[in-house]
């Protein structure tokens, strides 16, 4: 996974540097909020692991402007603090947090926090995916859109895009469709209306 390090402490930043490239993780640095704030801009990041106390952005501000961008994909945010107490926790989860690693840092909870991560980031995924998915009606084709409405398919593209259609007939739809309709109707006609139809 491609992760990126907030982490003011350069001694801090190294081993942890270490530690993620040892367990087969990508990683992007930044030496306190502001410049991870700026990466995340140019490179969207999956996983951000955060000291809370940094220069210039806190690892909570961090958090609160990656959780106030409009972006499908979900970033789950690690905060790494030294702070213990309901009380910080509290003010940390109601700013976005998804979890904690207490320093000094665990390998081996580091490893169990991003397993989870990895987890939770594939399900995020799988919920976007879905939602993307048009519900669509098998019979009639029409579409359900976000107020439970079904709409002809014409009618909901038009809605959110603004296209508008010109109808035809193509050339399968013809000779499977068009063409049997025509027969049919012409072998329903009684005589009597064929002969006064005809010159």
């Amino acid at each position: 996974m491609n992760i990126l390090l907030a982490e003011d402490d350069s001694v801090s930043l190294r081993i942890l540097h270490r530690n993620l490239t040892r367990l087969g993780h990508t990683v992007s640095e930044a030496g306190n909020g502001v410049e991870a704030w700026s990466i995340l801009q140019r490179d969207p990041v999956r996983i951000v692991v955060s000291d809370w106390m940094m220069p210039e952005m806190s690892g909570l501000e961090l958090c609160r402007h990656i959780r106030e961008r409009n972006d499908s994909n979900y970033t789950y945010f690690i905060l790494l603090t030294a702070r213990g107490g309901d009380e910080n926790h509290r003010e940390a989860m109601a700013a976005g947090v998804d979890d904690f690693l207490t320093k000094p840092l665990d390998r081996e909870e580091l490893e169990i926090r991003l397993r989870v991560a990895e987890r939770i980031i594939g399900f995020a995924t799988q919920v976007r995916q879905l939602k993307e998915l048009l519900p669509i009606c098998m019979y009639c084709k029409k579409i359900r859109d976000d107020h439970d409405y079904w709409k002809i398919i014409e009618e909901y593209i038009h809605q959110y895009t603004g296209t508008d259609f010109s109808h035809g007939i193509c050339p399968d739809c013809y000779e499977k469709i068009a063409v049997p309709q025509i027969e049919a109707a012409l072998r329903n006609k009684p005589d009597a209306q064929l002969q006064e139809s005809r010159p």
